[in-house]
């Protein structure tokens, strides 16, 4: 089979790979229709994850088809059409009956990172009863591809770590796919302002047709003078940092108000400065996540019922036999106006 395989920082491929094989009983092998790249791979690619070996192949969201299952398996079948969700989850060690599958004691965030991922043709999946969902035959499989990471990340990471309710402010720093996916689920609850901001215009116009009340330019414009302005020189009630570098961490403790919550979505691969003697009488909460897709169910039910429309954060489409172009043009996002690109398998 073709796979994307990663060989060291900066350095990828599409190699020939064999099919993968049933490890245990509760494994399934997909047949993968569509994947997507996420920012999380070019983290990887930068060395930002060193947990992740050269040899491996890339990815961890997707759709596809179930091939085989193994022989604990009784809830899934040959042929079922499945969504694959970014976390593996065994639903029995104490994380996961805390409800933090992203730690799972043998499973949480491997696919693509400590065994083999979806940026190919077939993937294994373990704990398959638990890291599967069954797509309705109504439903956009391409649009569901953002169910498999983006959207419950900015939900879970963003919005419920950041305590959003409603008439309360939220400023997003990253108009990228994960700040995006932040700022249409941080609409559940009707916040009074979302003020999203970031460097590139074409996201920011894209964010004002996704809801935003307001859109900063952070190149042109003072983005901290912006938000005092626009919250009464108070802060926001709710940042949600969606980048993963030092200065937009920095620069949502700057945002943030008396009483609020920095929530951290970003991947971070350098230390970023926590300036406590301008916040240690703040009352402020730092929270941090890995997506634990415990909300997929009910993003999946929003969808089917209309209230969400993922496939509108979708720009590219690409064959596998292109991922090396779809690489380039979701890493040069801000000249090609990239937000997901959809790699299309089968």
């Amino acid at each position: 089979m073709k796979a994307l395989v990663y060989h060291g920082p900066g350095l990828k491929s599409l190699d020939e790979r064999p099919i993968p094989e049933l490890a245990e009983p509760t494994d399934a092998i997909v047949r993968v229709m569509r994947t997507t790249i996420c920012g999380t791979d070019l983290h990887i690619l930068k060395g930002d994850v060193p947990s992740c070996e050269p040899g491996r192949i890339l990815g961890h969201e997707g759709v596809g088809i179930v091939q085989r299952v193994g022989s604990a398996i009784s809830t899934l079948s040959e042929g079922d059409h499945v969504l694959i969700s970014c976390i593996s989850a065994c639903g029995r060690c104490d994380y996961c009956r805390r409800g933090m599958y992203s730690h799972c004691a043998t499973g949480g965030w491997i696919l693509g990172n400590r065994i083999d991922g979806t940026q190919a043709e077939y993937v294994r999946i373990p704990h398959a009863e638990t890291s599967l969902y069954r797509i309705p035959q109504d439903l956009d499989e391409e649009a569901l591809v953002m169910l498999s990471d983006i959207l419950p990340t900015g939900f879970e990471c963003g919005v419920l770590n950041g305590k959003v309710q409603p008439g309360c402010t939220v400023a997003i720093v990253g108009a990228g796919p994960i700040g995006l996916a932040s700022l249409l689920t941080a609409q559940f609850y009707s916040p009074g302002q979302i003020i999203m901001i970031d460097h590139d215009p074409n996201r920011l116009e894209m964010a004002h047709r996704f809801g935003a009340t307001a859109c900063i330019d952070g190149g042109r414009a003072d983005a901290v003078a912006e938000v005092m302005r626009l919250t009464d020189s108070v802060g926001v009630d709710c940042a949600i940092e969606a980048v993963g570098i030092p200065a937009t961490f920095e620069l949502c403790e700057s945002l943030v108000a008396p009483g609020g919550v920095i929530a951290n979505i970003g991947v971070h691969g350098v230390k970023a400065d926590l300036h406590l003697e301008k916040l240690w009488d703040r009352n402020i909460v730092i929270t941090t996540r890995l997506v634990d897709t415990a909300s997929t169910p009910m993003l999946l039910k929003t969808v089917r019922s209309g209230k969400l429309d993922p496939k509108q954060l979708i720009t590219h489409r690409f064959p596998l036999s292109e991922i090396a172009a779809a690489y380039d043009t979701f890493g040069h996002a801000g000249e090609t106006r990239a937000l997901k690109v959809i790699i299309e398998v089968s």
